[in-house]
């Protein structure tokens, strides 16, 4: 594809028309939300129905569905709307109507908690701080690096452990019960050698961490099968549940709204946001594109981790504004495309 690493000016109900099926590996976007903002140059946004914009948007995607590899996703945020003073449910209107007319399989809704919203003068509303990134797949052999995202998480974990000391204080408070528990001498001596076991393993960094269970003390766990949990804390007095694996990868991600000084671009989603998405659905060299690019956040974030980007936005002023972003990203320089 010779429009690599670009940004295209243009329409992208046209321009997508011009790009091969099942080349992307992920389209992320935030299309102009309905009656929100003026984005300048008229399209999409400014319809006068919710029915018009909806079908507007599905034009687009509609293309993004044939440009998509089978192994790819697409993932598309958008705000929602007070009409007659009723929040619309614009976003989620959208959603549906994807799984209807294009068959996909919409396998998380991530939400973006912004933290710090734009306040608002109702005094008979809350002040709205979440919005949807729709994760829609088209076959199940879709890329999903679950590892790769929010990945900080586990150096915290790396580092919280390091500066927890030497860990003397696993498994204090279950020697304690054990102590005060009506277990006899033989089972207490049993359960006292397991829990010493399961703390090395914890210290050693074979185990996340480990629940106890003491007959008489704790609640009886689910389960009545023999060699079960239940069985085992009748039988032994105590049970041990080992805990394995890296932290909980949820569907949730807060980030503060983005601000940069000098954007002509009146809607931003941060940057934090999309390098995480990226990271998750994509690997180094994979193509990312952006049908409606704006300040060319999406491709900024896509070049910072060594993917290759496309970009698509009707507005010059916004492109150029975009080039700039890219080239300190950067000293590659990219070209703004008129085809």
């Amino acid at each position: 594809m010779d429009l690599m690493n670009k940004i295209i000016v243009g329409d992208s109900s046209v321009e997508l028309k011009k790009f091969p099926s099942n080349s992307i590996d992920l389209i992320i976007t935030s299309p102009p939300y309905f009656q929100q903002r003026e984005y300048g140059f008229g399209g999409i946004g400014n319809e006068k129905s919710e029915m018009e914009y909806l079908n507007n948007l599905y034009q687009v995607f509609a293309e993004c569905v044939r440009l998509t590899k089978k192994t790819g996703s697409i993932v598309i945020n958008l705000g929602d709307k007070y009409l007659d003073s009723s929040l619309s449910l614009i976003p989620y209107k959208f959603a549906i109507g994807v799984i209807e007319k294009f068959k996909l399989k919409l396998i998380n809704n991530l939400t973006w908690i912004k933290l710090n919203p734009t306040p608002r003068q109702d005094k008979r509303k809350l002040v709205q701080s979440t919005e949807p990134f729709f994760i829609f797949i088209k076959s199940n052999d879709y890329y999903f690096n679950q590892d790769a995202y929010l990945d900080y998480l586990e150096l915290l974990k790396i580092s919280s452990k390091k500066n927890s000391g030497n860990g003397n204080g696993i498994g204090k408070k279950y020697y304690e019960l054990l102590d005060k528990s009506d277990l006899s001498k033989e089972e207490k001596a049993h359960a006292r050698k397991e829990l010493d076991k399961v703390i090395t393993e914890v210290k050693t960094g074979e185990l996340e961490s480990f629940r106890m269970k003491i007959r008489n003390i704790h609640s009886q766990p689910f389960g009545g099968q023999e060699g079960g949990r239940k069985m085992h804390i009748e039988k032994h007095g105590f049970t041990i549940i080992r805990i394995y694996g890296k932290s909980l990868k949820k569907d949730v991600i807060e980030s503060p709204v983005e601000s940069i000084r000098g954007n002509p671009h009146p809607a931003v989603y941060p940057e934090y946001v999309i390098q995480q998405i990226i990271k998750l659905l994509t690997k180094e060299n994979d193509i990312v594109l952006d049908p409606f690019c704006g300040s060319g956040t999406t491709c900024v974030a896509a070049k910072m981790l060594k993917r290759k980007y496309l970009g698509i936005e009707i507005n010059p002023e916004y492109v150029n504004y975009a080039q700039e972003r890219l080239n300190q990203t950067e000293d590659e320089q990219i070209e703004m495309v008129f085809i």
